[in-house]
């Protein structure tokens, strides 16, 4: 308790702690709240001023600056004034200058015009006495041509028949000529015709290539840029120690191969002792054409070149060996774009037998899961059943058990039975039967019982 004494009457009272502190808290919210208002007014005031300060500030700072502008403003309207004038008296000079001039033009310009009307005047002169010269020289002409005109006609008919002449041995000479050019074409002609046949038996003896280099520059050249999903690389894997030499396969956009072509190429020097032929590597071809499995096989070859058989085209050779083809450099484009577009139009028939042993296959595994569920199933079924005969064989060794427990306690239970019938029987007559002692001692206790 405290005491607290009253300013006014002077009386003391005594307060609790609560209400001690609810009377301090109320002086120091009536005292923070006046301190608060009293800060706030001041604040306000030193706002006030201080926008007041500022507003004049800003007021002295616009007002100085419009001065500067007007001052400028000023500046350049009597900059432009004094340029203006100077324009417009430089205007004026021009003006006067270019009268000056126009007025010196105009004078010079009549005296030349009168200067050339004389010079007119004194042409027209003298060209009429150049005429009457003319006429006269016309004249004496007219004379000398009549006097010349025989001469002349003599003249002409003599260079007729010189013309004539000349004509006649510049055709004589033409046929001459002509017949000499025919002869020479023609045995140019034959030149070329067997350059060409050399060519085409002797393709591949280009300018440092070899024969492998040339087909390849030919595919990249020409089917590269037409067939974009095609592979035709050289053949590195080796298979029981060989290889081919190119393997071409192409796909469709789904990435299905529809061709593959095993290339071989072969080329031999002219001074070469010992001759191959095609047929040499048949063989091989096929050998390697199966291990890489390729379906076509393509010999580009340049050996026996006078063999009219490989010259003529592409050569099927599949009587010997299944799907081998024997061609010239110049038809390797050819084989391949035929082959492609006749493996195109088989394409779809391969896609539905894929399909269709994709479904062979899926049925295979369907049944393969299913023989293979039946045996785990039959061995877990047997493993279960075997488990489920030991489980009965010891539920029975146990039901066993528990009958001879059974029996063992049915016989427990005759016994106590038996225990419970004597115990029932049993009397302190018996007890006492033939026992004067227990019986004198029974007897005294229940004296003693009947007196308490």
């Amino acid at each position: 308790m405290k005491e607290l004494k009253c300013p006014k009457c002077g009386n003391v009272f005594s307060v609790d702690e609560a209400d001690y502190a609810s009377i301090a808290n109320q002086v120091k919210n009536a005292e923070f709240e006046a301190e608060i208002a009293h800060r706030m007014k001041e604040m306000a005031l030193r706002y006030q001023k201080e926008e007041e300060l500022a507003t004049a500030k800003v007021e002295k700072l616009y007002q100085d600056k419009l001065t500067q502008k007007e001052l400028e403003l000023g500046a350049k309207n009597n900059e432009i004034a004094y340029i203006k004038n100077a324009k417009d008296n430089e205007i004026q000079q021009l003006k006067s200058r270019l009268n000056n001039f126009e007025e010196k033009k105009n004078s010079e310009l009549r005296l030349a015009i009168a200067e050339k009307e004389k010079k007119i005047i004194e042409l027209n002169a003298s060209l009429s006495q150049q005429n009457s010269k003319m006429e006269m020289a016309i004249m004496k002409e007219k004379n000398l041509n009549e006097q010349n005109i025989s001469t002349k006609n003599a003249e002409i008919e003599r260079l007729k028949g010189e013309i004539i002449n000349n004509a006649n041995k510049a055709k004589l000479h033409e046929s001459e000529l002509i017949n000499n050019y025919k002869q020479e074409l023609k045995i140019k002609q034959e030149q070329v015709d067997f350059y060409k046949d050399m060519k085409t038996k002797m393709s591949t003896k280009m300018i440092g290539e070899t024969l492998e280099i040339h087909c390849f520059t030919l595919f990249n050249q020409y089917l590269r840029p037409m067939m974009p999903f095609a592979y035709f690389e050289k053949d590195n894997e080796i298979i029981d120690h060989t290889k081919g030499d190119f393997v071409f396969r192409d796909f469709d956009e789904e990435k299905t191969e529809y061709i593959s072509i095993m290339f071989e190429m072969k080329n031999e020097m002219d001074t070469t002792a010992t001759k191959h032929k095609n047929e040499d590597f048949f063989k091989k071809l096929d050998e390697d054409r199966k291990k890489k499995k390729c379906e076509f096989a393509v010999l580009v070859s340049l050996l026996e070149p006078e063999n009219e058989l490989y010259n003529s085209g592409i050569v099927d050779v599949s009587h010997h060996f299944e799907k081998m083809y024997v061609i010239r450099p110049q038809f390797f484009i050819p084989i391949i774009t035929l082959l492609v577009q006749t493996s195109k139009k088989s394409l779809e028939y391969k896609k539905q037998l894929l399909l269709a042993q994709s479904k062979d296959v899926d049925v295979t595994n369907f049944e393969n899961k299913l023989l293979d569920f039946k045996d785990k199933f039959g061995r877990n079924y047997r493993l279960a059943s075997e488990k489920f005969a030991n489980a009965i064989d010891e539920i029975d060794k146990s039901i066993s058990h528990l009958q001879k427990i059974k029996e063992a306690l049915i016989g427990s239970e005759n016994n106590l039975r038996l225990a419970n019938d004597k115990i029932d029987d049993l009397s302190i007559k018996k007890l006492t039967y033939n026992n004067p002692t227990m019986k004198a001692k029974f007897e005294q206790a229940q004296q003693n019982n009947i007196k308490e």
